[in-house]
């Protein structure tokens, strides 16, 4: 019975205990049931032989009723045929056999109870492995639960700390200064590098809508009389005075190119 006590006294240690003292509860927790679980395997080889030992003495128990029942019938065969002294030495050797029988039968009802006992204990530890095994895999479960939540906590903490949100306002301002350059950089690409005479037909009629847009709501607010000339017709400024002279040469450029064409 030492390997049942020692497989008790295994499965009734307090788990707990163990993770609070292992660097590694999982780990801990998974080499307590491999123990246990060799502990039960050598728990079934010993029960394994005392079943075999109470069949032995079964067995050995019936090759003597049987001999005891043989030299009875050669008693009876002896009495028939007229010889009482053969008789008796024959009942006498059942005698024999009938004591060995006896002997035999008292060791077996012995080993049967405790191979009985035996069987029912190791029923009762394998049911009790079987708990220690949910138990295992519901205590690590809990123990990752337990630390995914201080990940989290941890996460939580550092993102609540000043410097992190520094550190992106900081990014922020420097992504702002790359964007500013990047587009300074477009602008000035377009300016000495793009198509200069399309960019000047542009700032063009930019301008012209612009005096559009004026002048209509100059009218709006009653500021230019409705007979007033049109902005075309207005005094010509430097400004307008260049553009239009520009204007101008454009227009002789096409008839130019119109008559090299015709």
């Amino acid at each position: 019975m030492g390997f049942l006590s020692r497989l008790a006294q295994l499965i009734k240690s307090n788990i707990n205990d163990l993770i609070n003292k292992s660097e590694d509860p999982e780990k801990m927790l998974n080499q307590v049931i491999v123990d246990m679980n060799q502990q039960l395997i050598e728990a079934k080889k010993q029960v394994a032989v005392a079943i075999a030992d109470e069949k032995r003495l079964n067995k050995q128990f019936a090759n003597e009723v049987a001999k005891s029942k043989e030299w009875e019938n050669k008693a009876m065969l002896a009495v028939r045929a007229g010889d009482d002294g053969l008789a008796k030495e024959a009942l006498l050797r059942r005698k024999e056999h009938d004591a060995i029988a006896a002997q035999y039968q008292e060791q077996w009802a012995r080993q049967k109870a405790l191979t009985d006992q035996l069987k029912t204990a190791l029923k009762a530890l394998s049911h009790k492995i079987g708990e220690a095994q949910r138990k295992k895999n519901v205590l690590i479960a809990r123990k990752r639960r337990a630390q995914a939540m201080q990940s989290i906590q941890e996460t939580m903490s550092g993102l609540s700390d000043a410097s992190a949100f520094e550190t992106f306002d900081r990014m922020a301002e420097q992504i702002d200064q790359m964007e500013a350059e990047a587009e300074a950089g477009a602008e000035v690409a377009e300016q000495y590098t793009g198509d200069i005479l399309k960019h000047r037909f542009s700032e063009l009629e930019a301008s012209a809508g612009a005096d559009l847009e004026l002048e209509a709501l100059k009218r709006k607010m009653g500021l230019v009389p409705a007979e007033q000339p049109s902005v075309g017709a207005r005094v010509a400024t430097p400004d307008a005075q260049h553009e239009e002279e520009e204007l101008a040469e454009l227009e002789e450029a096409l008839e130019e190119l119109k008559r090299r064409g015709g």
